[in-house]
């Protein structure tokens, strides 16, 4: 099996573990023996698909009582998530990013579908290709910022 397909099982397991419920909390090791990879392949699963840009919160313990925490942010009903979003974002952010905080927005019915692919034009690299790859990514950060602040201050007067 390669890499990639471990990736996307590990990945599946855990989102199939959150549908059952919001927060989850598992041993690296146990998971790592249960798809028989290295801890490191579960970092990597974590780091890379269960970041803040795609809607969770990973909080982990190291040591042997070590734990990692996932929890599925709930954007609709939570401006502090948004909030949270809105931490976990860099200065520049690359097309990529952006898509994964779109893709999240739409996941948890903040955005519609529609809405979502209007605002991933807007912030491709198409779209600011004049400005430069440096500055596309500084401005589509600072473009996405502006989005989630207001969506924040949406949620929050409901």
């Amino acid at each position: 099996m390669t890499e990639r397909n471990v990736s996307n099982d590990i990945e599946a397991y855990l989102k199939a573990l959150l549908v059952a419920s919001s927060e989850i909390e598992l041993q690296r090791t146990e998971l790592a023996q249960r798809f028989q990879v290295v801890p490191s392949q579960i970092n990597y699963v974590i780091k890379t698909r269960f970041a803040m840009q795609n809607g969770y919160s990973v909080m982990s313990k190291r040591g042997g009582g070590g734990y990692i925490r996932i929890a599925q942010l709930q954007l609709r009903s939570d401006s502090q998530a948004v909030e949270a979003l809105l931490r976990g974002l860099s200065k520049a952010v690359t097309d990529r990013q952006a898509n994964d905080v779109l893709t999240c927005l739409v996941r948890e019915k903040v955005l519609t579908r529609h809405e979502s692919q209007l605002v991933q034009v807007m912030l491709s690299d198409e779209a600011l290709q004049p400005a430069g790859t440096r500055q596309a990514n500084q401005l589509r950060g600072q473009l996405l910022r502006q989005l989630l602040n207001r969506l924040r201050f949406e949620s929050e007067r409901k």
